[in-house]
């Protein structure tokens, strides 16, 4: 009686953590961070809460990531006082809600396109923990693991468990 509880408790767990899981976004999923891709329609499709990560995934030295206003991302023109993110895996946690602008200083990057605008929203209730939304590739740069399927997986076991007993 105290196993089949157990997992009954461990089941509305699961059920209750999935939504709260805060989520890793790979800015342009698998085309990454790069020139010819559309970042409005990109941003458009996905859901940014405090708590969730952006990852920007480029060639070292061929893109950059400033942080900007709304005037930089308007006009392309990084601040002087931003320091750009230049590592090819640049991760930003959102820590909080509201417009949030982003964009490559290099050449005319911004000006075709490499920019990104996205309103945060508040965080849902519960403690985030990433939950990567990332690409589907092969290469293994790209792959972490999905704690949502994970935990939807643990929870279908012991709901499993719990009918056969």
């Amino acid at each position: 009686m105290a196993y089949t509880t157990f997992l009954i408790a461990l089941v509305v767990v699961a059920m209750v953590a999935v939504p709260a899981m805060a989520t890793d976004h790979w800015v342009g999923d698998d085309q990454g961070w790069k020139l010819d891709f559309n970042y409005t329609n990109w941003a458009a499709a996905k859901e940014f809460r405090v708590g969730d990560k952006l990852i920007f995934k480029y060639k070292k030295d061929a893109h950059n990531v400033y942080k900007a206003d709304k005037e930089a991302f308007q006009t392309c023109t990084p601040s002087s006082d931003v320091t750009p993110l230049t590592s090819g895996n640049d991760e930003i946690t959102l820590t909080s809600p509201g417009k949030k602008w982003y964009i490559c200083g290099i050449g005319k990057h911004c000006e075709k396109g490499m920019k990104l605008a996205i309103n945060v929203l508040a965080a849902e209730s519960g403690s985030p923990a990433p939950s990567p939304s990332g690409p589907a590739s092969s290469s293994a740069s790209w792959i972490s693991p999905n704690e949502k399927f994970v935990a939807s997986i643990v929870a279908a076991f012991a709901m499993f468990v719990v009918i056969m007993t």
